[in-house]
């Protein structure tokens, strides 16, 4: 819960009340404590700059681990940079790519895809942030038309904009139609490690195996400071990643701060640990919103969000404790995140404070 920070409290260095908590984002949580400790032993001495460092050759060993030999690495500063990088990859210059309308590239990446990347989005609606063969088929078509940009890709997230969850089926469905069609897939996975989790299956079993040939693997929003790996999975699909990766201002120098952090999640399955948790907190928080009258959830709950929709101003009065997105406002649909750090006790005071203004929405209702 949001309170007022007694600047006498404060440690040296510490601008913020670490008491604060909130639901707006993944991204608001702090650095895991075992990914700060690989980044202090990973600092002592000198190690050859822009990848060709220890780290990065022992982060390409445990991305084999989880995805088979033969795959080629990227570290990059942030996911942005990793879809842009990724989809150039696949792409001529007059190459489209089919998106869901909610996605990420499509949605909150500021143009960079088009601008950045000189590339065309062709975004389809969809009930639940999930591509299927029959809705990409509403945009890909016009092959051999040169006044269309070529739908040569197709991107989905995993987990959604949306918190729901592909099956490793269903991702083997659209790799199987876009690679009939002569098109790529590429995979948006900030929240790759919650859909293991929620899926209870190895990360490859809905990425390589299922047909992806290039993905985006999320650090960020499961305990990293920074940083994503570009895994081109079918490294015959992609090309010129390592020239694309300087020009597009996501190569490293210190490189081997970017794989510490990695090396942190994957050696030990940290990464499965902090998004298990994560994924059961919103679980949590999910079971006692379904019990709430007026909260109506929107979404089915398969990662770390829960989205619901509120009555009128009830979300603005819960703002002033707790911090968190509205989805859709015209809709009052918003949306709650959980973290590695999301503590029970967060979850019930969240919870108790949403009960309460409920409570106070309905007795002004009734007078």
């Amino acid at each position: 819960m949001t309170t007022t920070a007694d600047p006498g409290t404060h440690t040296a260095g510490r601008l913020h009340d670490p008491s604060v908590r909130g639901f707006a984002s993944d991204n608001y949580s702090g650095v895991h404590p075992e990914v700060l400790h690989a980044l202090a032993a990973a600092n002592d001495g000198h190690q050859v700059s822009y990848g060709e460092d220890d780290y990065t050759a022992r982060l390409q060993e445990l991305l084999e681990d989880h995805f088979g030999t033969g795959i080629e690495s990227f570290p990059v500063f942030n996911g942005t940079g990793a879809n842009v990088l990724s989809l150039q990859s696949l792409l001529p210059r007059w190459g489209a790519v089919v998106c869901a309308s909610t996605a990420h590239i499509n949605m909150d990446e500021n143009g960079a895809p088009e601008r950045v990347g000189g590339i065309k989005l062709l975004h389809v609606p969809t009930p639940d942030g999930k591509l299927t063969p029959e809705l990409i088929d509403r945009e890909a078509w016009g092959w051999g038309d040169e006044h269309r940009a070529q739908p040569l890709a197709v991107s989905i997230t995993q987990t959604t904009e949306l918190g729901t969850c592909y099956t490793p089926a269903e991702v083997r469905a659209i790799a199987d139609h876009a690679h009939a069609r002569g098109m790529k897939l590429h995979m948006d996975g900030a929240r790759l490690a919650n859909a293991a989790a929620h899926l209870q299956v190895p990360l490859r079993a809905f990425t390589r195996d299922a047909g992806v040939d290039i993905l985006s693997f999320g650090g960020t929003k499961n305990g990293l400071l920074f940083g994503e790996v570009v895994v081109a999975l079918n490294p015959e699909a992609a090309h010129g990643l390592v020239y694309l990766r300087k020009m597009n201002m996501q190569l490293a120098s210190k490189m081997r701060f970017m794989s510490a952090q990695f090396i942190a999640l994957l050696e030990d399955g940290l990464w499965l640990r902090s998004a298990s948790h994560a994924n059961a907190m919103a679980a949590r928080l999910r079971a006692a919103v379904d019990t709430i009258e007026g909260v109506q959830p929107t979404q089915k709950t398969e990662s770390n969000g829960v989205f619901a929709v509120l009555p009128e101003g009830v979300a603005d009065r819960l703002r002033e404790s707790f911090r968190f997105y509205d989805w859709n406002e015209a809709a009052r649909e918003v949306r709650w995140m959980c973290s590695f750090d999301t503590s029970e006790e967060d979850v019930d005071d969240f919870v108790a404070a949403i009960r309460r203004e409920l409570a106070v929405y309905n007795a002004g209702s009734a007078t």
